[in-house]
């Protein structure tokens, strides 16, 4: 496949590797400040943005880029009627908007807070648990994110997807408290707190504490490696299934596409 690339910092870099190692061709790599980026645009140029996408003659796209861009990339990029993947986070409460624009332009768009097969996987443990633990009424339960300092969102977009698993399952917690408290929490509160520090690619806990005990379930990535990977093979996976007639245009999609 032939993929255009919007964003070509640290993760694009290795997205870009990642996809040429799975056989695609990378023909349009687009950036604001990269100094190897094929096309650099100005901040907030988004038509810049798309008519580089365009002229590229890519199949597919994926933007891995800041929170303070993603929208403005995502309305210039859908029109063009490509697969996109969105790796950026920090965007959670405009989903209704973006799938609105899909339905109106017929643009495809697939997104995760986190394409990470392990963190998928982690998902689905941290389900279980959270249904067992439900039956308890002893147990309390947390979550805890830990990234690198240059990480630009807080809590991040995996720490959110993992505390609404939680609270789908954990029915004691209807809501989430990402901020520091300053008095006795409230019973049905989900601290979800965050560390910034140094270049930890990403570790996020999710904790079940009774009187007697603390039960831990902790995913580690040790690189960004399987983020990258992982982008790629969704990409491949959004653009074969439009194809194939399995997914349709118009539509916001997630990690179920992998069933």
């Amino acid at each position: 496949m032939k993929i255009a690339m919007v964003g070509f910092g640290k993760m694009g870099h290795m997205i870009k590797t990642a996809a040429e190692a799975c056989g695609n061709e990378v023909v349009c790599t687009v950036d604001v400040v990269a100094a190897d980026a094929d096309v650099k645009v100005a901040a907030g140029d988004y038509e810049a943005v798309a008519r580089a996408v365009k002229e590229s003659g890519a199949q597919g796209i994926i933007e891995f880029t800041h929170p303070t861009a993603v929208m403005g990339n995502i309305k210039a990029l859908l029109p063009l009627g490509l697969p996109l993947v969105v790796g950026t986070t920090g965007w959670v409460d405009k989903e209704d908007e973006v799938k609105a624009l899909a339905a109106s332009c017929g643009g495809a768009i697939m997104r995760s807070s986190n394409f990470s097969i392990g963190v998928n996987l982690f998902y689905k443990v941290v389900a279980e648990a959270a249904k067992l633990f439900n039956e308890y009424n002893e147990y309390d339960a947390a979550t805890w994110e830990m990234h690198h300092r240059q990480k630009a969102d807080s809590p991040s977009g995996t720490a959110l997807s993992i505390a609404q698993v939680v609270m789908e399952n954990f029915k004691r917690k209807t809501e989430t408290e990402v901020d520091a408290f300053h008095e006795k929490p409230a019973e049905n509160a989900l601290h979800v707190s965050s560390t910034r520090c140094g270049f930890v690619p990403g570790t996020h806990a999710v904790f079940f504490d009774g009187p007697a005990d603390q039960i831990e379930i902790r995913h580690t990535a040790r690189s960004r490696e399987g983020f990258a990977y992982g982008a790629v093979h969704a990409l491949e996976k959004l653009h074969e299934g439009i194809l194939n007639g399995d997914l349709k245009k118009g539509n916001l999609y997630g990690m179920e596409i992998f069933g």
